[in-house]
């Protein structure tokens, strides 16, 4: 008795063959396929947040030192903030430092005291005592010159494009002993904006 072998490699041929047909039908499927595109372009452009202080000069008396104060003298200097970026501000801090403290600057009793006023109109005069003939707002009220991020209030420069006419007075008290005499301090004024909230557009 034998066995056919004709008879089983033809099965095992056509099944092979059945196999390779599934599978070009399936690549076909592969790389078939309907599409649509569109397309959209959008210009962005970050704000800017610049606040500046007007050039030194007449209208900017920060930069000019002060010599031979003695106690209850007050010292006023004016400077004009704007806001020149194109975006609004939550707020405008100061810092004021030094760095060469002296009594001047260390004693936050007997030294220097710092208060800052704006005014609606430019300040009038060219020496101090310095005059408003508008309407007079208090930024800063009175405390020890040195301080960090000290919040200033009602300025109208948070808004883009806005000035505010600033003035700036030290005073040193009356009550300063013997011991500041010949006491020297260079103060740095430092202004902060900081942005507004974020929004949606």
């Amino acid at each position: 008795m034998s066995i056919s072998m004709k008879t089983t490699s033809g099965k095992i041929l056509a099944s092979v063959a059945l196999v390779g047909t599934a599978a070009a039908v399936a690549g076909m499927g592969t790389y078939g396929a309907f599409t649509s595109t569109t397309s959209a372009s959008q210009a962005v452009t970050a704000g800017t947040v610049v606040i500046a202080l007007n050039e030194a000069g007449a209208a900017n008396t920060l930069n000019v030192p002060v010599t031979g104060l003695l106690p209850g003298d007050s010292v006023e200097k004016i400077a004009t903030l704007t806001n020149t970026g194109n975006s609004a501000l939550n707020s405008i801090t100061l810092t004021a430092g030094t760095t060469t403290p002296s009594l001047l600057t260390t004693d936050s009793t007997n030294g220097l005291q710092l208060t800052i006023q704006s005014c609606s109109t430019a300040w009038t005069g060219t020496a101090a005592p310095y005059t408003c003939s508008g309407t007079t707002t208090t930024v800063l009220a009175t405390g020890p010159v040195i301080g960090a991020d000290k919040a200033l209030a009602g300025l109208a420069s948070v808004a883009s494009g806005a000035a505010d006419n600033l003035k700036v007075t030290t005073l040193l008290p009356a009550t300063a002993p013997n011991t500041f005499q010949g006491a020297a301090s260079t103060i740095t004024f430092d202004f902060t904006g900081t942005q507004r909230t974020g929004t949606v557009k």
